[in-house]
């Protein structure tokens, strides 16, 4: 079965469709690109999740669309970027400025603590929504490390694996991911609602 997926970050489409087993089939949601985006106005990372979601199950016909939204919190910074985190050295989706950027607000912290957070918004047809939310705690390395992965993923230190996220297989990380979390939520849900 088919569920449309509201991202054009080839990444977490990549993410998406690792995660889902045999009985589902992940695809961008057609024609997504000549689809103006929507301003992402949410304070939260769910309420722009949802917003994302709302807006692209219009385009979705009688298909299960998701939307998903995440960033990083550091306790240093007051749960900052947040919300923000693409966009956080001033230009959307610009991965090394914004490690740059968090790197030099983070100069002179002592507490690295962090965690990313993912909120997944699923609109099944005839417009019925859910969220699934997913959490991983780690810390912020000194430097950036490893290659894999996007986003913040080499400045993003998860003690259990000795290493950042994007030292480590892009598998090894979805086991233990915000975003690998979110999505079995809702695989959990949509195998029992299906």
């Amino acid at each position: 079965m088919i569920l449309y997926c509201a991202t054009g970050n080839p990444g977490k489409l990549r993410e998406f469709r690792g995660a889902v087993g045999m009985a589902w089939q992940i695809e961008p949601l057609p024609e997504l690109d000549r689809i103006p985006a929507p301003e992402e106005t949410g304070l939260t990372i769910e309420q722009n999740a949802i917003l994302k979601a709302r807006y692209y199950a219009d385009y979705a016909g009688d298909r299960p669309l998701f939307a998903e939204d995440s960033g990083i919190e550091v306790n240093a910074l007051g749960g900052a970027p947040g919300v923000y985190s693409a966009r956080f050295a001033g230009s959307h989706g610009d991965d090394d400025a914004n490690n740059r950027v968090l790197l030099d607000r983070l100069m002179d912290a002592g507490d690295r603590g962090a965690r990313y957070v993912a909120v997944i918004a699923l609109v099944l047809p005839g417009g019925e929504l859910h969220t699934f939310r997913g959490t991983v705690e780690g810390e912020i390395a000194p430097v950036p490390r490893g290659s894999g992965g996007f986003g913040y993923d080499p400045l993003f230190y998860y003690p259990p694996f000795g290493a950042t996220f994007a030292e480590v297989p892009a598998e090894q990380k979805w086991n233990v991911s915000h975003r690998g979390r979110a999505v079995e939520k809702m695989m959990t849900f949509l195998s029992g609602s299906g």
